[in-house]
């Protein structure tokens, strides 16, 4: 049913169809108006769940390992400190192979205090074990959430959605919502195989000597690496069902025969594509929207740049010190492919700053001029001269 909907409205309806028998969450800007839409569903008799108000994001997450490690399908979303108030119980839920969901509305971390939209709260819990997988718009937002829960439970991962904080989250637009009868066709009643059962006695996160942690720790490697296949199969079963696929790990726009590429990913890829669909640029260019971050897809991203002179990544989040979050996986990613494009990162966006349509020109025309080797700001582009932009 095609419906027009705040972004927060579409991840409330989606996930309420997709039955959670747990909710958890601590309000943050700009992810409060999902888990409100949640709670009026509640409210309103339309979700059977357990709907946990806590008091901190620390909390929401504990509940929502709790209740998936006792078997039930959990839920919860957070923005910027809360993601990083959450960050201990995010490596115990990664560790312990616990399947839940959870939606990044991302904002930026302060300080400076800002609530709006960058990438440095996802960018800094990249390492704690999670799939991360990066939405374009609301509908491919509302899509990855139904798919989320699926992926987690077919690989025992948790799974983080992340779509842009008030971009989309407090934009209206038109989404197809999927049916329940469609999503219960698609995703399966939850089934956790070490369920906590008091018939049936485990032990979950046990204390683990120097002699085993290091075969966890490549086991759960291994784990994320083998869930670029599941990730990629779930889209395709998704797409068999809507006709709408979200685009797997990653997906290249653009004439084939470009030698100009660049890479982003969240919202401003439809940014980057309405500008190469109505700007004049100098070159032909070709968009490398990078959906799946975490597993990083390696390989998918040596072929989609095959052939490419020049690369331009845009990174919504800066590692101080070293530059682009981004750009620098896709610098250790693409070490030593000969040929191999020039690599060149930008951070833009930082803080909520507007994105516009002519930042591709911009960028595409600065590509012969000599730049930093890591993290070029948006700021520096417009420092140039009129004649150099």
């Amino acid at each position: 049913m095609r419906q027009a909907l705040e972004g927060s409205q579409a991840i409330a309806q989606a996930v309420s169809r997709c039955r959670p028998e747990v909710v958890a969450a601590y309000p943050i800007t700009p992810q409060t108006h999902i888990v409100e839409n949640i709670s009026k569903l509640v409210a309103d008799g339309v979700l059977d769940t357990e709907l946990v108000s806590v008091e901190s994001e620390f909390s929401a997450a504990s509940v929502i390992l709790g209740a998936a490690a006792a078997g039930a399908r959990a839920y919860t979303a957070s923005s910027s400190q809360g993601i990083l108030l959450m960050a201990e119980v995010l490596f115990n839920i990664s560790g312990l192979r616990i399947p839940v969901v959870m939606t990044c509305a991302n904002r930026a971390v302060s300080a400076p205090l800002s609530i709006w939209n960058d990438h440095a709260d996802s960018m800094a819990v990249r390492d704690c074990g999670w799939i991360q997988l990066h939405c374009l718009d609301n509908q491919e937002a509302v899509d990855s959430t139904v798919q989320a829960f699926k992926i987690a439970q077919d690989t025992e991962l948790p799974v983080m959605v992340c779509m842009d904080g008030f971009v989309l989250t407090h934009t209206l637009e038109v989404v197809d919502m999927p049916e329940q009868d469609l999503i219960d066709r698609f995703l399966p009643p939850f089934k956790f195989q070490r369920a906590l059962d008091p018939k049936r006695p485990i032990t979950q996160g046990a204390l683990v000597s120097p002699d085993f942690f290091g075969e966890i720790r490549h086991s759960h490697h291994a784990a994320m690496q083998k869930s670029a296949a599941v990730i990629e199969s779930v889209d395709a079963d998704w797409a068999a069902l809507t006709g709408r696929r979200c685009g797997g790990l990653l997906t290249v726009e653009g004439p084939a025969d470009a030698e100009t590429g660049v890479l982003a990913l969240g919202s401003m890829c439809g940014t980057l594509l309405e500008a190469m669909e109505t700007l004049p640029m100098d070159r032909p260019v070709k968009l490398i929207k990078l959906r799946c971050f975490r597993p990083f897809p390696e390989a998918a991203l040596r072929e989609a740049t095959a052939g490419l002179r020049d690369l331009i990544v845009l990174d919504r989040a800066v590692t101080p010190g070293l530059g682009g979050t981004v750009g620098t996986e896709v610098k250790g990613t693409l070490y030593g492919t000969d040929p191999g494009p020039r690599i060149h990162t930008y951070a833009v966006g930082l803080g909520g700053r507007d994105i516009p349509l002519d930042i591709l020109p911009d960028l595409v025309a600065t590509l012969d001029k000599p730049v930093a080797p890591f993290g070029v700001f948006d700021a520096d582009l417009e420092k140039l001269a009129p004649e150099d932009r």
